[in-house]
């Protein structure tokens, strides 16, 4: 299952979100990659993970908790055909 984080944060936590964010490490469920991106949000994390629950626990229990981090919204992908 992959998903997309859509992340905002604190102006001027920034750039120290990002060097906590490079560092998170899943069990099952892993960031494949993460951009800093212009508009609304501030950077977009794609992970990857067996379900549902385990891209929630990331979320939540990694990303959602770091000091800067003001909200998440989660995307899941799903497949349409």
């Amino acid at each position: 299952m992959k998903a997309y984080v859509l992340i905002e944060t604190t102006a001027g936590k920034t750039k120290g979100v990002k060097k906590v964010l490079s560092k998170i490490k899943g069990g099952k469920t892993s960031v494949l990659s993460m951009d800093a991106v212009t508009g609304p949000y501030d950077f977009i994390a794609v992970l990857e993970g067996p379900n549902l629950d385990s891209i929630g626990q990331l979320v939540t229990e990694s990303i959602g908790v770091v000091d800067g981090v003001t909200r998440t919204t989660t995307c899941v992908a799903i497949s349409l055909g």
